[in-house]
């Protein structure tokens, strides 16, 4: 199952909702490009819906690195939103959960771009 992305906006944060897998190829390609699309239209507050994301293998994890990293450098934030059990186990093993501000109910997850 290829990666699927869609964008809504909640007052100033858009929300990036994401189905399938986050994998080398289309998968990361996908994410990278839409958070680098998204930056470059000025859009800084950004939530990375992964509740439909069923695996993320080492470019995946590159990819989410990638996208901390450009919306940091323009003063942003990136965060992310209902992790699956698996998603969360390899965020925690390669420390990245210390990295990314994570959060489990969408509503509060917004409020903490205030």
């Amino acid at each position: 199952m290829s990666l699927k992305a869609s964008t809504r906006q909640m007052g100033t944060v858009t929300v990036i909702d994401l189905s399938g897998k986050i994998v080398l190829g289309d998968g990361s390609s996908l994410l990278r490009e839409t958070v680098k699309d998204l930056a470059g239209r000025g859009q800084k507050k950004l939530l990375l819906n992964l509740a439909d994301v069923s695996y993320i293998d080492s470019s995946g994890l590159g990819a989410l690195v990638a996208s901390f990293t450009t919306i940091k450098g323009q003063e942003g934030q990136i965060k992310l939103l209902k992790l699956t059990s698996k998603v969360h186990d390899l965020l925690q093993i390669t420390k990245l959960l210390t990295v990314f501000d994570v959060f489990t109910d969408e509503a509060t997850a917004l409020k903490s771009f205030s």
